[in-house]
């Protein structure tokens, strides 16, 4: 469950996070995919907050305790301007971690302000992504626009969509979801960030490849090894375009992997920091 509650200011709209740690430490932000909440990164959190870090694990626009945004924009760039304002809520350089749409915000909004990113981890993203492998997506927000029975119903959902394991205990998705005058259970998010509209159109590759152009901060991938979104192709292409990005290869896992590997790959994000240090800004 999520420590206590604070709220951010996004780009005209506020965003809950979970912090946990000293707030003069570091600060490591953590930003979770799309349909996902910022339960996803809690583990990852509280393990760099116990290594002498701020971890803060955010609810994107939309998700979960955050504000849905009044004018139903959900296109990348508007969660990209949510992390801008959030660098300049911060007295010293930020590290960015996201997975999947949140990996995709963090390297947009981090790519223009490189004096305010101490490093950006991105969990399976990169551009140039297979549109027929985001239709998972396209359907798993299709079947939670209508509803479940029951938790389990929506467990089974979770699974065949986005290609994570069937939770054992359903149960457990009642913090993550809200019941309807019938009982009906729906995903605690605006239903608007899932239209077509906003899963994967032509501006979303534009910009990543306009951040990945622009991006002068140390940028780590942890590339999914059985990914259904990724490309060789495309990450060839976002090394030609940032010259400083590392791939690490997450062996035996697909694109949304994150939740169920929080300890690994917070090891891995510590190891990252160790090696790469702080710039203090004026």
């Amino acid at each position: 469950m999520p420590g206590r509650t604070v709220r951010y200011q996004g780009d005209g709209l506020e965003l809950a996070g979970s912090p946990y740690g000293d707030p003069a430490a570091p600060p490591v932000l953590f930003f979770h995919g799309g349909g996902q909440s910022r339960n996803a990164w809690l583990g990852s959190a509280r393990r760099v907050a116990d290594a002498g870090y701020l971890g803060i694990s955010f609810d994107l626009r939309g998700h979960g305790d955050s504000d849905w945004a009044a004018d139903s924009d959900y296109l990348l760039d508007a969660f990209g301007r949510d992390v801008e304002r959030l660098l300049y809520q911060f007295d010293r350089p930020v590290t960015l971690v996201g997975a999947s749409r949140g990996g995709q915000a963090a390297l947009v909004g981090g790519a223009r302000h490189p004096d305010r990113v101490r490093l950006i981890m991105l969990a399976d993203v990169a551009p140039d992504m297979r549109d027929d492998g985001v239709d998972g997506i396209r359907a798993f927000f299709a079947e939670g626009e209508r509803g479940f029975d029951t938790l389990d119903q929506a467990a089974d959902s979770l699974s065949r969509h986005l290609d994570q394991p069937r939770m054992t205990d359903a149960t457990k998705l009642a913090r993550a979801m809200r019941q309807d005058e019938n009982g009906r259970w729906h995903w605690r998010w605006d239903p608007a960030t899932g239209q077509r509209d906003f899963l994967h159109p032509k501006s979303e590759n534009d910009s990543l490849l306009a951040a990945a152009a622009q991006v002068t901060s140390p940028v780590v991938l942890v590339r999914a090894e059985l990914s259904h979104l990724l490309t060789d192709e495309g990450v060839d292409h976002f090394k030609r375009l940032a010259p400083q990005l590392q791939v690490i290869t997450a062996a035996g896992v697909g694109h949304m992997f994150t939740a169920n590997r929080n300890d690994g790959f917070a090891a891995q994000l510590l190891d990252q920091l160790a090696r790469t240090p702080e710039r203090i800004t004026a």
